[in-house]
């Protein structure tokens, strides 16, 4: 029983003491005076009477009531109901208010309230100050407490004749059943009819169960007020312990809604701060770091602004503001849809039959009482199935003298599959779910609905989830049974209480309200104590039973276990491999193990891998040899790798005790136990997981007190679920629980303390067990606990949850030292005895152990751990002396002549990347990553060969490999090596040749070695010089055959030749400096020339032959050799083919010839990265060009590169422009007195240089009125055409037009064309400017239009090289990713190359380089003109070259190209490659990268019109950055001559020698392969080529993305061919195989050499026979010729033909005999260069294969002519033949591969009647008629031959053909 009400008082409005206009509560009389001894009155009552502050208000306000809920320190709750009321103010409260009275504190007179004579009625400003009734009540009855203060108040309003002080003694005495009606005998006592003696009658009903809340309509309400979804947002913020306020207007909704969040929240109970309605003044309360459930008036809403991490619940606007830093985790799925569902169920029932045609007549809703259950019940349903079978995760601790219960949250999450859930993670480790623990853990006590719910209800539940109906239902049930328990007897119900009339609050009140006697009401308490102290004490009886625990906890959610799914085979296969391991079967374990790791992947195989080992150990011991061990120990490290620090599965559980049982003998008295092998687990330092499994046993132990023997079963099986028929710990301690009281104190005493010695002994055996999972192996190694945060973290962890904490007094906080870096012995040791001591303390604390107990057990602990430490030593030392592992051997890799190794083999694993193939992958195909191998490292590349960890795939060889200077990312990482699943070093280093090594070091590689291979990878990456490359180091020291004074014959010649250079150009440089720095500046005509005596050294005038060289007598012999050295380079030999200019001096040319070959630069004096011969009009002087150099940057001013054969067009190339434009170019900087005639001169110098280039194209002598690219309307653009995407520009006043966006592809004028194409440019017609500038549009901005409009400038968006260096490395990226992407399909892989915009680049360029070539072909001169002249501008120019000309997509043609337009034009490839040390920070650029893929975009699109493969661009594409050869070395050639790499590859060489250059490579490797060659070589008559460039049309290049791990890369052709063949195929037989098939694996074989294209099939047939049939087998390039003439022949009706038709064999292969080759080889060199090309095939049969090797030697070294097919020039002359012989026609063939000219009778004619040999010509001269000489022919059109011999007399049909003769045979003299 207790009492209805513990206080009543009075309070009112009283004057704030510090004066200030408010005022504030006092109390005025307070019953019972003295506090209850159980209850003492509560402080600050008064603030809560009045929440919004104490006012006076000028008008009677009607009475108020609520329900404030003040909360004391014991948690206990009071609610205290105010009745607040107003009367007129008195004078002292209004003096209060009306005068500021301050500082006067008045003491308010008791007598006080009776001033006003009842009769006054105040004046006309009268105030009314509140009064409040107040209740104190433990009981939460508002009703009750309603109708008690209105009474009160009707009585003293009313005046009724009762007295107030009986009310008030009648209402503090009545005491009410607490709960329980349904246990008491009589309706009488559940329900209790109270009277106060006013006449008055109330019915209080108890609820049943008290531990039920009682909600009348509050949670209706709620959910009317703030709707679905939003009550279902607080209801999880309140459960995951988040700050939630409510505002309303009014306080009783306030109190409602806090009231209604609690009810839902039932089975748990809120703990935190919980005040439904807080005042005014203790508003900062808000700003608590604790969570809470507050009320607040919405007056202050503004006061709560502020507030960041607190949600906002409007009561009143029905809306949840949940601030951004805020999350609340959502119920897990499916639970959070289907309360949805049923709740709307609930509140709406009409929604499901809205759409019904015909609706059933609606059954009418439920009462607000009857829906506040039902909504109810879905809530509590939603607990019951979150919390299912929570009871099977109890550990009982202890059971007596009190239950001591923990909950196993992990076993928990794990069981219900919801690891992963945030949502019940949070609840079950917040406070709220402790509390539950404790109280509902407990096994015997009363039950109530949830139990009843949670145990028997589960199975209904689970069956109910899809059908609506039948869940509604039982909500509806579950409604009745708690509306039932708040209404037992709903008959009984009839309440008689008076009220006040209407309205009678506006009536003048007869008197304010009475002082009341307290003498009276103490009187009529007193007398009621003295009653009950008579009364014996009424024991509340409890119905208590054992709480049942339900059926199984299942899964939330049947999820399917996806790819790792455990079906039974799996578990057989784990059964075996671990019978097979104990049986000894060591092979047949071996090849199960592969099987079982991937199988024990699935928690039900661990769980099989468990059991099966539990069965092998007997006595708690299990001694095994060393190969069992290992298998054992494999299996267990591969199950607890997936273990997270929780253990959820129970998995490191149930291995715990079985790695203390599996041991080995290392030698007598020492043995070592699996757990030293398993340590390198996370969840061996999560203290939770220790704690989980300390309960689990000590509830074991303790159980098996209780239980009779037979009962008991093996403690060590205690993770087993308990068996059927079974009592489990919690009944066993229920039934000790019911026995309790019946015990005598002795046997209680026994109990107790025999309990404390099991929880005792079990924390000794604990910290035996920690220590030996915690301690490493080698004790001095302190790497195990620095890898292990948990350590760490909890040492740096307040214990805050241990109050009697000792393990601080055994030593200091491990916070103050340095980490565990350089920790001792002893500080691994201290960490671990004060990780143990915490443990001990804290489980010890919680379980109940005296403290003398404790303090023992700190006194053991150092012990254990040091005595385990002395253990562990010996092991060590003992495992230190096993045999080792056998290893798999390492393969040694195939080296390059030359390369030698910088570090041997480390062992180490290669991981698989990003790129699924190597892992077996969507495709399938075997796993061949990860590898087991070794890593090596040479002077060249970084190398790894080693096997598959998977022994299904068998003995294949693993290589990947990369040339160290394409090293583009390197750093370290940590990973788990792939078979022991133990955490190691390893390094990530990714290649710009689109290769990743993603290593990890094997155990045995110490930190120092592989500190040691980053270090010396470093330096090869960056030497500190460009002499220190593989190219250099090559052939040089480390050549092993080479000569030992090879260099020195003409070394000095050449060095000096360097030297000379090098001076000059410096003193020349000088000199130009100086002459600058003079402050008057030189006249106009002689600024910038070069000093006298340089000027007389070489000069090319017009004076002079145009064209020609200055006399040798002139030149000084340092000079001379200069000249005839820049006359090799390939820019010469392409001038003159271009007819650009000649340095011949035997033939005149006219002086009209437009351009000459200028060696104004022949020292690198005016430009450096430019070659030392330019071509430039013929008008313009060397000195003029000084001066115009300095507009452009870096000195490269335009000059020709190119000349269209057909319409005469010149292409130019050169850098940017420095200044705005070409008024204001020449800036002060390069003057020193910035005057503005030189500003106009330079600027005048420039547009004469310009002026000079237009005239000198012959279509635009005239200056006629011509038209631009902008006067042409889009009706011209229709049609056809395939050119490449460019846009018309519009220009009107000079560039109003933008052509940079049209070309970025904006502005279309016209519809463009399937494929890309753009609109067919219908414009390009004569009339065009005569010379367009292709410029940087920022770079052009305000440049002054040309007013002639004799060119026009083209201004274009370009990107920069640092937007292609990130582009590259994102594509590298996207190509060959890390690791695997989240999303796995194509998709990801095609987002990041999108993401790149490498694509997008290649498309610009492609569509700026067809622009050229179209406005090339229309006529018109192109000045390319883009950023520094060496990076965009090569690209664009090469490409416009490679488009425009066939020669250059010939081999020879594209080598001349490379060496023209990137090497001589000064592209910086070391710079962009990163070369060097000094590079190191500008990083890798790809800008001849990206060249090649537009080159591999335009073979794409037009295969036939290429003489070299796809392969020769990746070849390029591979070396270029590779370092191998000195070909792409340096910027410049005045670099190269510095560096004295120019020239010193002619002729140098007298021993035999590595190949330095590319091009000789790829010329001996022509020789014996058609690997560079394209079968489809068959071009056509149109020349110029207009590739599509839209990014659609063009593919990603294959470079990027295949890989071949049989052999690594194959474009070091010499390690390609001896790739190690697996095993199998060598028969020793020498036998056919059985069956012709081979298995290509995709990433590991190259399917082009495993199934090669048909002509390399033949060509190879064709050798294999030859060999067979004992004949010399013939080069394939002339097998090849003769079957292509043959072709033509046969395709050919009338034997004669056009000379065009020859255009596929005209084109000219630069070949060489094998004798010169073989004199060349290096010596000793093994290179076995079969017919095998990069698609050859290794399926051949043995015996064939041997035959070819026996005859690689002996392959080519038969030489044979067939001149028919070597032909660069050819055509029909006239030869006057010996002494008195006539002149015939014959056919001509010139050959320049053979240096021949060759004559037949006839075109057709295979066999030649001549050779004339070139080597053997001294001149070639116009020629006279002589006798018998044709008639018809012009007299210029003779020639002759003059050799050593005789004088060959010659006659062309015309003399332009005669012209082209002769220059063809020049340019066979000069290239010699």
């Amino acid at each position: 029983m207790a009492r209805l009400a513990d206080y009543f008082v009075l309070v009112a409005f009283g004057p704030h003491p510090r004066g200030s206009g408010e005022g504030q509560g006092q109390i005025l009389q307070r019953f019972p005076e003295k506090d209850w001894e159980d209850n003492p009155f509560p402080q600050g009552i008064e603030l809560f009477c009045q929440p919004s502050g104490w006012q006076l208000c000028p008008e009677r306000n009607p009475p108020t009531f609520f329900v404030a809920v003040l909360t004391d320190i014991n948690s206990e709750r009071h609610y205290c109901a105010c009745l607040t009321f107003w009367e007129p103010a008195e004078p002292t409260q209004e003096a209060v208010c009306l005068e500021d009275a301050a500082g006067r504190e008045e003491e308010a007179d008791e007598g006080g309230s009776g001033r006003l004579s009842p009769g006054t009625s105040g004046p006309p400003g009268q105030l009314f100050a509140p009064k409040t009734l107040v209740l104190v009540s433990r009981l939460d009855h508002v009703e009750v407490f309603r109708n008690s203060l209105g009474l009160i108040y009707t009585i003293h309003v009313e005046g009724l004749n009762v007295g107030l002080e009986t009310v008030v003694g009648n209402l503090l005495t009545c005491i009410i059943p607490l709960a329980g009606g349904s246990q008491l005998d009589s309706v009488e006592d559940g329900v209790r009819t109270i009277s106060l003696g006013a006449g008055d009658r109330q019915v209080i009903q108890t609820p049943l169960t008290d531990s039920l809340p009682i909600s009348r309509c509050s949670v209706a309400l709620l959910f009317r007020q703030l709707g679905i979804t939003n009550v279902l947002s607080l209801f999880c913020a309140a459960l995951t312990e988040h700050k939630v306020l409510f505002l309303s207007r009014s306080y009783q909704r306030l109190s409602d809604a806090c009231r209604g969040l609690l009810a839902l929240l039932f089975p748990l109970r809120y703990s935190f701060t919980y005040v439904p309605i807080l005042p005014a003044q203790l508003l900062e309360v808000l700003s608590t770091p604790t969570p809470f459930i507050i009320g607040v008036n919405a007056a202050f809403q503004a006061e709560t602004q502020e507030l960041l991490d607190v949600i906002v619940a409007d009561l009143d606007g029905g809306t949840v503001t949940v601030p951004e830093c805020v999350h609340i985790p959502p119920l897990p799925e499916p639970l959070q849809s289907q309360t949805h569902s049923v709740l709307s169920m609930v509140l709406d029932p009409e929604l499901e039959l809205a759409d019904l045609a015909f609706p059933t007549p609606t059954t009418p809703s439920s009462s607000l009482k009857m829906q506040d259950k039902e909504l109810r019940a879905v809530f509590l349903r939603l607990f019951a199935q979150l919390l299912q079978g929570y009871r099977w995760c109890l550990h009982m601790v202890r059971i007596h003298p009190e239950p001591v219960i923990r909950f196993h949250k992990a076993a928990f999450l794990g069981q219900r599959g919801l690891v992963e859930d945030d949502f019940l993670m949070k609840v079950l480790e917040g406070m709220a779910f402790a509390g539950f623990v404790s109280e509902r853990g407990v096994p015997y006590r009363p039950t109530d609905l949830f139990d009843e719910l949670v145990a028997h209800e589960v199975a209904r539940m689970r069956a109910d989830e899809s059908h609506p109906q039948r869940v509604l239902r039982h909500v509806k049930e579950l409604a009745e049974q708690l509306y039932k328990n708040e209404n037992p007897y709903p008959a009984v119900a009839m309440h008689k209480v008076q009220r006040p009339g209407e309205a009678s609050h506006l009536r003048r009140a007869p008197r304010p309200f009475p002082r009341l006697d307290e003498g009276m009401v103490q009187w009529i308490v007193d007398q009621a104590t003295a009653k009950m102290q008579g009364a014996p004490p009424a024991v509340k009886a409890e119905r208590r039973t054992t709480v049942p625990s339900g059926p199984p906890m299942t899964a939330i959610l049947e999820r399917s276990s996806g790819l790792h799914g455990n079906s039974a085979r799996r578990l057989e296969v784990v059964r075996n491999c671990i019978s097979y391991v104990f049986e000894g079967k060591m092979l047949e374990a071996k090849k199960l193990l592969p099987a079982v790791l991937r199988a024990l992947k699935g928690r039900a195989a661990r769980r099989c891998l468990a059991q099966e080992l539990h069965l092998h150990v007997q006595q708690n011991r299990a001694v095994l040899d060393h190969q069992q061990f290992d298998f054992v120990v494999r299996m267990m490290n591969c199950c607890l790798q997936d273990c997270t620090s929780l253990d959820e599965h129970g998995i490191a559980a149930a291995l715990l005790p079985l790695v203390t049982a599996f041991c080995r003998k290392l030698s007598p008295g020492v043995t070592q136990f699996a757990y030293s092998c398993v340590q390198e687990h996370v969840v061996w330092s999560t203290p939770q997981f220790w704690e989980a499994m300390f309960y689990g046993d000590v509830q074991t132990h303790i159980r098996a007190l209780y239980l009779e023997p037979a009962e008991d079963r093996d403690p060590s099986q205690g993770w087993e679920e308990p068996a059927e028929g079974e009592r489990s710990a919690l009944d066993v301690a229920s039934e000790q629980r019911r026995l309790w009281p019946m015990l005598s104190r002795e046997k209680q005493q026994e109990l107790v303390q025999k309990e404390e010695s099991t929880v005792f002994s079990q924390a000794i055996h604990y910290a035996n067990r920690m220590s030996y999972l915690l301690l490493p192996l080698d004790s001095s190694k302190s790497r195990l606990l620095r890898e292990r945060a948990g350590l760490g973290d909890l040492e740096s962890a307040s214990n805050s949850l241990v109050t009697s904490s000792m393990a601080g007094s055994v030593a200091e906080s491990y916070d103050t030292e340095s980490g565990f870096e350089d920790a001792e012995t002893c500080d691994v040791a201290g960490a671990v005895v004060r990780f143990i001591n915490r443990f001990v303390d804290k489980v010890c604390t919680e379980s109940g152990v005296t403290s003398d107990h404790l303090k023992g057990l700190h006194v053991m602990v150092p012990d254990i751990v040091q005595m385990h430490i002395e253990t562990l030593e010996a092991v060590h030392r003992e495992s230190k002396r096993l045999p080792p592992i056998q290893k798999p051997k390492l393969l040694r890799p195939h080296l390059l002549p030359g390369e030698e190794c910088v570090l041997d083999g480390l062992r180490v694993y290669l991981l698989p990347d990003g790129r699924e193939e190597g892992s077996g992958g969507s495709g399938g195909g075997p796993a061949v990553l990860p590898a087991e191998g070794a890593v090596f490292l040479t002077t060249y590349r970084v190398i790894f060969t080693g096997m598959p960890t998977d022994p299904l795939v068998g003995e294949q060889v693993v290589v990947r490999s990369f040339p160290v200077a394409a090293l583009t990312k390197e750093k370290r990482i940590s990973v788990l090596t792939p078979v022991d699943q133990i955490p190691q070093d390893g390094l990530h280093l990714r290649s710009c040749t689109f290769q990743l090594l993603k290593m990890a070091f094997d155990e045995e590689v110490g930190s120092e070695k592989a500190e040691l291979f980053r270090k010396q990878l470093h330096k090869l990456r960056y030497p500190l010089d460009i002499r220190s490359t593989f190219a250099f180091t090559l052939g040089s020291g480390h050549m092993p055959g080479r000569p030992p004074r090879a260099t020195k014959d003409k070394g000095p010649s050449l060095r000096t030749l360097s030297r000379n250079l090098v001076k000059n150009a410096k003193k020349t440089m000088g000199r130009q400096h100086v002459t600058r720095k003079k402050y008057n500046p030189p006249s106009y005509e002689h600024r910038g020339q070069p000093p006298e005596d340089q000027e007389d050294a070489i000069s090319v005038s017009e004076e002079l032959e145009p064209g020609t060289l200055t006399p040798a007598s002139a030149l000084k012999p340092s000079d001379r050799m200069t000249m005839s050295s820049l006359v090799e380079r390939a820019c010469c030999r392409d001038y003159q083919r271009l007819g650009l200019g000649t340095l011949s001096s035997s033939l005149s040319r006219a002086k009209s010839e437009p351009f000459r070959i200028s060696p104004v630069n022949r020292m690198y004096a005016i430009c450096r990265s430019y070659p030392g011969l330019l071509i430039v009009p013929q008008s313009v002087q060397d000195n003029a060009l000084q001066r115009v150099s300095r507009c452009y940057r870096q000195n490269r001013f335009p000059v020709v590169c190119w000349r269209s054969g057909r319409s005469k067009a010149v292409l130019l190339r050169s850098g940017g422009l420095h200044g705005k434009g070409v008024v204001g170019l020449f800036k002060a900087q390069n003057t020193p007195s910035p005057g503005q005639s030189q500003a106009d001169s330079s600027s005048l110098e420039q547009e004469k240089y310009l002026q000079a280039v237009v005239s000198s194209m012959p279509r635009y002598a005239d200056a006629s009125g011509r038209n631009t690219l902008s006067g042409f309307s889009s009706a011209h653009m229709g049609g056809h055409g395939k050119w490449g995407s460019v846009r018309a520009s519009g220009r009107s006043g000079g560039l109003s037009g933008d052509v940079g966006s049209r070309l970025a592809g904006r502005d279309m004028l016209g519809p463009p064309q399937a494929n890309g194409a753009p609109p067919d440019p219908g414009f390009l017609r004569p009339q065009r400017a005569a010379l367009y500038i292709i410029g940087d549009k920022a770079q052009l901005k305000g440049v002054r239009p040309d007013p002639l409009q004799q060119w026009e400038l083209v201004p274009i968006e370009v990107f920069e090289a640092r937007q292609v260096k990130t582009s590259f490395k994102k594509l590298l990226k996207a190509c060959v990713p890390g690791c695997q992407a989240l999303e796995s399909g194509p998709t990801s892989f095609l987002r990041s190359l999108e993401d790149s915009e490498w694509l997008t680049q290649i498309h610009k360029l492609l569509q700026v380089s067809v622009l050229v070539v179209e406005l090339l072909d229309s006529g018109s001169s192109v000045l390319v003109s883009l950023e520094d002249g060496w990076d965009i501008t090569t690209q664009v120019v090469s490409l416009v070259q490679l488009l425009s000309d066939p020669f250059y997509r010939t081999l020879e043609g594209f080598r001349l190209l490379v060496e023209k337009e990137w090497l001589s034009f000064g592209h910086r490839f070391s710079h962009r490659g990163a070369h060097t040390l000094a590079g190191q920070s500008s990083g890798f650029t790809p800008v001849f990268l990206q060249f090649l893929d537009c080159v591999h975009q335009v073979h794409l699109q037009f295969p036939m019109e290429f003489e070299f493969s796809p392969f020769y661009l990746k070849f390029l594409g591979y070396h270029h950055v590779s370092r191998r050869f000195r070909t792409f070395l340096l910027d410049s050639d005045y670099e190269r001559i510095e560096q004295g790499l120019l020239y010193e590859e002619k002729g140098e060489r007298k021993g035999p020698q590595a190949c330095r250059s590319v091009w000789e490579y790829v010329d001996r490797l022509s020789k014996r392969t058609p690997v560079f060659y394209n079968y489809m070589y068959a071009p056509e008559d149109t020349e110029v080529l207009r590739p599509y460039s839209n990014v659609s049309n063009l593919k990603v290049w294959d470079f990027y993305t295949e890989e071949t791990l049989a052999q690594g890369p194959p474009y070091d052709w010499e390690l390609a061919q001896v790739s190690p063949e697996p095993p199998e195929e060598e028969r020793p037989d020498g036998g056919a195989p059985q069956s012709r098939r081979r298995v290509v694996w995709p990433c590991y074989d190259s399917r082009p050499r495993a199934q090669p294209d048909a002509i390399s099939r033949l060509l190879e047939e064709l050798q294999r026979l030859e060999t067979e049939l004992g004949r010399p087998p013939e080069r394939w390039k002339d097998n090849w010729d003769r079957v292509k003439a043959a072709q033509r022949l046969e395709g050919r009706p009338d034997g004669r033909g056009t000379p065009s038709s020859l255009l596929v064999s005209s084109v000219p292969h630069h070949r060489r005999s094998l004798g010169v080759y073989l004199q060349e080889g290096p010596v000793g060199s093994t290179l076995s260069l079969s017919l095998d090309s990069d698609q050859s095939s290794g399926s051949t049969t043995s015996s064939s294969r041997q035959a070819a090797r026996r005859s690689t030697s002996t392959l080519y070294s038969q030489f044979q002519t067939a001149e028919s097919e070597n032909r660069s020039y050819e055509g029909t002359l006239y030869k006057k033949g010996a002494f008195m012989k006539p002149w015939k026609a014959r056919w001509f063939v010139l050959d320049k591969t053979k240096h021949q000219l060759r004559y037949y009778d006839h075109r057709m004619d295979t066999e030649c009647k001549g050779v004339i040999d070139l080597a053997e010509v001294e001149a070639v001269v116009s020629g006279t008629p002589t006798m018998g000489a044709p008639k018809t022919v012009d007299e210029k059109a003779f020639f002759d031959v003059k050799t050593t011999r005789r004088v060959y007399n010659f006659c062309a049909q015309d003399v332009p053909s005669a012209q082209q003769w002769v220059d063809q045979i020049q340019s066979c003299l000069s290239d010699a």
